[in-house]
Formats: C-alpha cells, structure tokens, sequence
C-alpha cells in the first residue's frame, strides 16, 4: 500500500515546513502555526512508514536498519520528533530554522550515501546495543532527576501553604525552578526513553535476521516497555491538552508516576535476565540450536529440524 513512499516525499514536506517557519521572520500569520505543524507532521508520519517499510524489506535480504543511509534517515527522524514536541509544546519558539536545515542535510547525505553496503552483522548489533543501552541509561537517569525535582516540589509547596518557617539547613529551590526542571525532565527523559526502547526494538531485529538468540516478543520486558512508552506518551499528550498540567502539583505528580514506571520496566528486565548476557535456549522447539559448554569454549550445534549455518553451528574461543 505504501510501497511508493520515497525520500522525496518527506524531504518535500520538511522543506515546506521550513519555508513556512522563514517566513515568521517576515510577517505575523495565526494561520502559518497549523499549516507548518501539519507539514511537518505529514512529513514525520511518511518518515516513520518509509523507515518501517525498509525494516520489513531488509529483514528478509540482510540486517535491517544497519547501513550509513539507514542511520542518516533515522538520525533526521529523531531530530523530526524533537522538532515536533518543541512546536507543540513551545509553539513561540523559532526551533524549526535550526533544525530542519541539520534534517535536511541528513536527507541529502543519506541519498549520497545509498549505494553502500550494509554494516556486518557484528558491527551492526554492538552500535545498537550501545545506543539502546546509553539512551536508557540517560533517560533513568533523567527520570530520576524529574522524580527529585517532584518531591522537592511537592515539599515546598506543602510548607508555603502552610506557612511553615524553613527549617534550618532544609534550603529548596523556588517553585517556578522546581517546576521547569520538572517539565524539562518529563520532555527530556521521555526522548531518551523512546530513542532507547526504539534501538532495542531494531537490536532485536537485527539478532533475529541473523538467526542469533533474540529476545521473544511475548517476553515481560517486551510487554513491559510497550507499557512504559505508553505512559510516556500518554503522559506528553496530557501535559499538552491540558495546560494546568504545565504548573503546580500536576506536573510533580508526573514526573514521579513516570519514575516508577521506569522502575517498574526496570525490574521486569531484571527478573527476566534480559541483561544477565546468558544465551536464551528453548528446549521444546525443535529449531533452537543446541549448545554445548566446556571450560575452554563455546559450541553451538544446529538440532536435525534446522536447517544449518555459518551463524547457527559454530565454535566460540572464550
């Protein structure tokens, strides 16, 4: 249905979207709001279906998302999403002249750089394992911050209603700080976050092409992130519909529902052992490869059901 999508399409409409925000600098217009946004989102959602067309596409020839041209279309639509949730949440904000021209020169490399190969499969999974990773680690830790801010916030709110006097040494920021360090952070660590679970998703994808052991889609910290993005976005789109929930005790109240909703995906990853490294082994499929351990090496075996490969039956020095 969307097999026609080429780069041109979203290229064209991020290129109307920043002619339209040049155009702020000229004139005043309640009307050229709507219509850059809109460009802007028709672009970003042709993007996304661009980008999920060529996944599906490479998962059945090669490594999908893993080439210098793959990685400039995602880099250009992660700076799209930014872009997007600044417009809407700041919509005065001029952010579009500086970066659709970096998302346009993305696009343009990436045309340049389309006939190249692919990454080897090796390279391919430790670059997205490194970036799902890092982006997780920075959004907890993000979140962690926002939930610091929140409890602050909610503390000296709580002692200036009351009129309580400062106890000493208990010295807290002002409510209008607390509060934009709060919003920051619920922004900040939700980026971070999708940008991590989204790297996870294609490093799954990646390992599952390769016929490598690959975390199933049923599993808890599958199911548990889906939750957690869920929130986030849910928690976005609130903060944007409902401008009270831009100040006071709302935006606290966020803030810490999110930090432990991370937690929450954070344990569900340690009960399953999704980071413990150990190989994921499924005796009751006939196509799981079969492995064999000694105190020198690794060896993988390919069960009678499967058909062999260089990848499924190997010998790994430790």
């Amino acid at each position: 249905m969307f097999s026609g999508i080429s780069l041109v399409c979203f290229a064209t409409s991020y290129t109307v979207s920043l002619g339209l925000e040049v155009t702020r600098l000229a004139f005043r217009s309640r009307v050229r709001q709507v219509a850059f946004v809109t460009f802007g989102m028709v672009g970003f959602v042709v993007h996304t279906i661009y980008l999920a067309n060529r996944a599906r596409e490479e998962m059945m020839s090669g490594l999908p998302l893993s080439s210098w041209y793959d990685w400039c279309l995602l880099a250009a639509w992660a700076l799209v999403l930014i872009y997007l949730i600044a417009i809407i949440i700041r919509p005065h904000l001029t952010l579009g002249l500086f970066l659709l021209p970096l998302v346009l020169l993305l696009l343009t490399v990436a045309w340049i750089l389309r006939d190249l190969t692919p990454f080897s499969q090796d390279h391919a999974t430790r670059v997205w394992g490194l970036l799902h990773g890092f982006a997780l680690l920075l959004g907890t830790v993000v979140v962690a911050i926002g939930f610091v801010a929140g409890v602050m916030y909610l503390v000296q709110a709580t002692r200036l209603k009351q009129k309580r006097s400062p106890r000493l040494g208990l010295v807290l920021p002002s409510l209008e700080f607390l509060q934009q360090a709060n919003i920051g952070a619920l922004i900040t660590s939700s980026c971070l976050i999708v940008l991590g679970l989204s790297a996870g998703i294609v490093l799954n994808l990646v390992r599952h092409a390769s016929e490598q052991e690959h975390t199933p889609w049923s599993d808890p910290v599958v199911w548990g992130s889906e939750l957690l993005l869920v929130w986030l976005f849910a928690a976005l789109l609130f903060n944007w519909l409902y401008k009270p929930a831009r100040q006071g005790r709302k935006v606290a109240y966020l803030t810490v529902a999110s930090f432990l909703f991370v937690l929450l995906a954070v344990g569900l990853a340690l009960f399953a052992k999704h980071a413990s490294g150990e190989d994921k082994i499924e005796p009751n499929n006939p196509n799981s490869p079969l492995v064999l351990r000694t105190s020198s090496s690794t060896i993988r075996l390919v069960s009678p059901g499967r058909r062999p490969s260089p990848l499924a039956a190997r010998e790994v020095l430790e």
